[in-house]
């Protein structure tokens, strides 16, 4: 089999794929605004299941499923069933605001969804509303309690540090993990092509959640072979960890393992990267496979050793939404 390695000796076993760049909330650091654009043209089923297989053969054994915000598509059960069942695939994940989880975790469960990472940057509803621009905070909350109630093997939180929003509630985030076996990955406000201004405002350095963590007792915990670049701590009086996702930190880049494609076909090699490579063309007939494979493969061979992002190169990423974040 071939394997995805970069020139670098980076493997790639795991693919970020986006199925929309539609979100239905209006996250300051990402859509303040709402979306805008077209709301057509975003990959099929049957693209989407000769990308998956392409890179399954490629080593790919995890796929997450992103946006935008993923579940807003009517057809996102027949997807997640058909990456779920491509050979060589191992574990589906996918990151959601949650919106649609509680009345739908049993089915996507059923359909082979493995993980969920959510979107949950404030713990009480004024808060969420002030950086969501939504009101459905209960709503989610009750998707965070059912996705835990069936069993998912992972159920992941993903909150994104704010300076004057939500650096203050540092304490109520810890103890939110205490008694649920969940962790929440605090991530570092990262620059886009359009947030310039939020992020001089709001951005919280990693290595402040870092020093609070070690004083704290919390302890890292030893990285899985598909992890994502989150680096998780574990405390004696907690069921659940707290992990960081710092990419202004050194080395952020070394252990690189993931791929994305965007929900129009194109293959980025970095979030924080400029151009991508069109796969679209190769996904309109099951014969394309090798062909598919091999410009993969080529692409691959162009991929920085790391983002410039420390340099206020931010590639051209407008905002998270348009690649999956």
């Amino acid at each position: 089999m071939q394997t995805l390695q970069d020139r670098f000796g980076r493997r790639f076993s795991y693919l970020r794929l986006s199925l929309t760049e539609v979100c239905n909330f209006r996250c300051q650091y990402c859509l303040p605004d709402g979306f805008r654009g077209s709301k057509r043209g975003f990959l099929t089923v049957p693209e989407i299941r000769r990308l998956v297989r392409a890179f399954a053969e490629l080593g790919t054994f995890k796929v997450r499923l992103t946006g935008g915000e993923p579940t807003v598509r009517r057809d996102f059960t027949e997807i997640l069933s058909a990456v779920a069942g491509t050979p060589g695939v191992e574990r589906v994940a996918m990151t959601t605001n949650a919106y649609r989880l509680a009345k739908n975790a049993a089915a996507w469960k059923s359909a082979g969804l493995n993980a969920v990472n959510i979107s949950l940057d404030a713990l009480e509803g004024e808060s969420f509303r002030r950086i969501t621009g939504d009101r459905r905070f209960a709503q989610v909350m009750d998707g965070i309690d059912q996705a835990l109630a069936v069993g998912f093997d992972s159920v992941k939180i993903n909150t994104v540090l704010l300076r004057e929003l939500n650096d203050d509630q540092l304490p109520a985030f810890f103890d939110f993990v205490r008694n649920r076996p969940i962790s929440l990955r605090f991530i570092e406000l990262m620059q886009t092509g359009d947030n310039q201004p939020y992020f001089q405002r709001h951005h919280v350095p990693g290595s402040r959640i870092r020093e609070k963590l070690e004083a704290g007792g919390w302890q890292p915990v030893r990285r899985g072979p598909a992890a994502g670049p989150a680096v998780e701590y574990a405390h004696p009086d907690h069921a659940g960890h707290i992990g960081l996702i710092a990419p202004y930190a050194a080395h952020f880049c070394d252990g690189c393992n993931r791929l994305r494609v965007t929900a129009r076909g194109a293959l980025k090699l970095c979030l924080f990267g400029n151009g991508s490579t069109d796969l679209r063309a190769l996904l309109q007939d099951d014969d394309q496979t090798e062909a598919l494979k091999s410009h993969i493969m080529k692409a691959l061979f162009e991929k920085p050793p790391t983002h410039f992002l420390h340099q206020g190169r931010v590639g051209d990423t407008p905002h998270l939404a348009s690649t999956g974040g």
